[in-house]
């Protein structure tokens, strides 16, 4: 940069790299300082250094030290362009400042301090995106059929409940049921939601003709008698719900013993499975608590924004009534995030009140947010069969695994 303006162009900065320059007098001229990575650098009162498409920033040489930039810019930015808005790859993101370092996974996990250094290792030789995809897809999709997650001793059945609407709970019931039947653990799945959006994501007839739920809690029909296996998923069962199960709630008002319908559908037929979730409806009804009657375990999913954290405590509160009165046996043993956005402070935030208040009952696998899991259902599958090496899959599989480890770990449960 010439003092009345000009600018030679690359040839200035091949003569200041050292590779020669024609027709160029370095007397005139700052000394030139190579920054790479970097985009815009702020020096010596404001100047701002000039940029290249190849990933080079030029700056001036300063007193005491060399030129400090934000992210790396391409030539045809704006010139007022903020450094840090830039787009970053998908590589693991540092946060946090005066203090240890944390890296967040695209899954959302964390690792601190002496872990970076291992994580750069690691990292070195990895296969190319492609095939780390492929690798993701072979271990969740589990094709030699071997049993990987450790079966429970005894059958858990798991109450999903959570009042609010579209924290992830049917989502969260389907991704984690199919992941659980690939390997090695048989698996139901009941649809208490009159949506039947657990039946959708499974691929089960649903219609008004078909037996469902319905069928069970109010007619007492055994619940073997309205099971169907699900397509292209061995080891996996599921009852559906039904429109007819929309009028439940008031038909159940006047029934003996309304509140242990579906404990008692479930009688004598429990054992032929490892695992049973209930998804339950987005209430605190008479469908929930027969729910919450027939579980020995809670899920609670909870999605990382603070309208979701609300009714958290009442729906404690409710658990915990059922406790007392009709189930001494139930307790709240899964906590679940879900849609969390590692961009956002307020999922952070979120994300340590909730393990403040629930302590190691949260899992440390956490859901992101992820186009992925919210297309499967359109193909009447869930994530884990739909594209097993997004990163929706990889965290359902995660969360999966631990709650198998859990419950191996645990002993017998109910």
């Amino acid at each position: 940069m010439h003092e009345n303006g000009s600018y030679d162009g690359p040839t200035q900065c091949q003569s200041s790299l050292g590779m020669g320059s024609t027709g160029v007098s370095r007397e005139t001229h700052d000394p030139l300082t190579i920054v790479r990575g970097f985009g815009v650098s702020d020096v010596g009162g404001g100047s701002r250094a000039a940029r290249f498409g190849f990933g080079f920033t030029v700056a001036p040489q300063q007193p005491g030290g060399l030129a400090v930039g934000g992210p790396r810019a391409m030539v045809n930015d704006p010139p007022d362009a903020d450094p840090v808005s830039q787009p970053t790859s998908a590589m693991p993101v540092y946060e946090g400042s005066g203090g240890p370092n944390t890296i967040v996974s695209a899954a959302g996990h964390r690792g601190k301090g002496s872990e970076i250094d291992s994580v750069r290792q690691a990292r070195e030789p990895e296969d190319p995106p492609l095939a780390q995809e492929a690798k993701r897809a072979i271990q969740i999709l589990n094709p030699s059929g071997e049993i990987q997650m450790p079966r429970p001793p005894k059958t858990r059945v798991f109450c999903v409940a959570n009042q609010k609407g579209g924290v992830g709970k049917t989502t969260s019931v389907v991704n984690i049921a199919v992941a659980l039947a690939l390997h090695g653990n048989r698996v139901l799945v009941i649809d208490l939601d009159p949506q039947g959006n657990a039946s959708t994501g499974l691929d089960v007839p649903h219609h008004a003709a078909i037996p469902d739920v319905y069928d069970s809690v109010v007619n007492e029909t055994a619940i073997s008698d309205v099971v169907q296996a699900v397509s292209g998923i061995p080891n996996l069962w599921c009852v559906p719900a039904t429109i007819d199960l929309a009028g439940a709630e008031i038909e159940l008002v006047s029934m003996v013993a309304r509140e242990s319908r579906l404990l008692r559908a479930l009688q004598g037929h429990s054992a032929a499975y490892d695992y049973i979730f209930i998804d339950c409806p987005p209430s605190l009804g008479l469908l929930t608590v027969n729910a919450l009657v027939a579980a020995q375990e809670v899920m609670i999913p909870i999605q990382c924004e603070y309208y979701a954290l609300e009714g958290v405590q009442q729906l404690s509160n409710n658990i915990q009534l059922v406790k007392n009165h009709l189930n001494p046996a139930l307790d709240v043993t899964t906590v679940l995030l879900t849609m969390y956005d590692r961009r956002t402070r307020l999922a952070d935030a979120v994300e340590q009140d909730v393990r403040a208040h629930f302590g190691d009952r949260v899992l440390t696998a956490v859901i992101p947010r992820n186009v992925r899991v919210s297309e499967a259902p359109s193909y009447g599958q869930s994530v884990m069969t739909y594209d097993p090496g997004s990163r929706g899959a990889t965290s359902y599989f995660e969360a999966a695994l631990e709650i198998a480890t859990r419950g191996a770990n645990l002993g017998a449960v109910g």
